[in-house]
């Protein structure tokens, strides 16, 4: 069965069990997953590759038939599906396993495709098209943000932000909320501002900044900051990126201390983490104890507390924060 977006929502998510999203609009797919699991206990709620599924097909389905007298519906979300996923989908729509939510976040699926022809004909499934937002929807988007947060902008200035987000309703969200941080200590935003704000170096982000940061490269953290123009309109993307990953090496840093290997521990993350990451977090679990992330978890807290009392400030703690935790004790 077809349904539009807005048609889906937290009250009636749990009417149908099985969910496709498909389409190439990676920001708006991930806006609506995102809002589904609002209410959902992070514990319910189960990430997923197609690539880890078609290589661990027993144990996806061992974890998914597993039910728990103690545990609540669980949520799972299969990212990066393809035409490949079909064969799987159809086992587990006989199997009709119990107190399951399942979406399947795919990309773009023509209409000869298998799997989006037989969410679309059974009405006991639920397919949903994500289309890429016309600069329209972006700028409605857009101007309902500064209209929310008594930001003034010319529509000029919105074009040219929306043109630099490459369609994408993701990045538009990231570059709203620099903007909005921004105006913190900025009574007036000018051309030149917004050209900075949206204008992160092609070579490095922000989270391979925080990469070899963890990774106690000490070198290559002083080669990015000193290549990228990171302000302080950056400084709580930073926080709240290192922070999330802190949060996953804890874990990490943790099973590794149970186990002692390595391997296991980066094959039975979950959700699996992408192969290019794998070698670079290999190296941040070998360096960091567990211990020592709780005590970086704790200094980022206490910056961001600092940074928002007085912003002034903010580039210098974060610098001087990253070039002493990407040295080595």
């Amino acid at each position: 069965m077809i349904k539009k977006n807005y048609q889906i929502n937290k009250t009636n998510i749990g009417i149908e069990n099985f969910y496709l999203f498909y389409g190439v609009n990676e920001g708006s797919k991930s806006e609506k997953i995102n809002e589904l699991c609002k209410e959902t206990d992070l514990e319910n709620i189960f990430r997923y590759e197609e690539k880890h599924i078609l290589e661990n097909r027993d144990d996806f389905f061992n974890q998914l038939l597993n039910k728990s007298l103690f545990q609540d519906k669980k949520f799972i979300i299969i990212n990066r599906a393809t035409e490949k996923f079909f064969k799987i989908f159809d086992e587990i729509f006989i199997k009709n396993p119990e107190d399951v939510i399942i979406i399947i976040n795919a990309g773009a699926l023509d209409k000869r495709s298998k799997l989006r022809n037989f969410f679309e004909k059974d009405k006991r499934l639920i397919c949903c098209p994500f289309y890429t937002d016309t600069s329209e929807i972006l700028s409605r988007l857009a101007h309902d943000f500064f209209k929310k947060n008594n930001i003034s902008l010319s529509q000029s200035n919105v074009n040219l932000i929306i043109s630099r987000c490459n369609g994408d309703r993701g990045n538009l969200i990231n570059e709203l909320d620099k903007i909005k941080f921004f105006t913190i200590t900025n009574k007036t935003i000018k051309t030149e501002d917004l050209l900075k704000l949206t204008n992160l170096s092609e070579n490095y982000s922000i989270s391979e900044l925080i990469d070899s940061c963890l990774a106690k490269n000490k070198n290559k953290t002083i080669n990015i900051l000193s290549e990228n123009t990171f302000d302080e309109s950056d400084c709580l993307s930073i926080i709240r990126t290192f922070l999330n990953k802190s949060k996953k090496l804890l874990e990490l840093s943790k099973n590794y201390k149970k186990s002692k290997n390595l391997e296991v521990v980066i094959n039975n993350y979950k959700p699996p983490i992408f192969w290019k990451d794998k070698e670079i977090t290999k190296q941040q679990i070998i360096k960091w104890k567990p211990e020592d992330i709780q005590k970086v978890i704790f200094k980022l807290s206490e910056i961001e507390l600092q940074i928002k009392k007085n912003i002034n400030n903010s580039l210098y703690l974060i610098t001087d924060f990253l070039l002493e935790e990407s040295s080595y004790n």
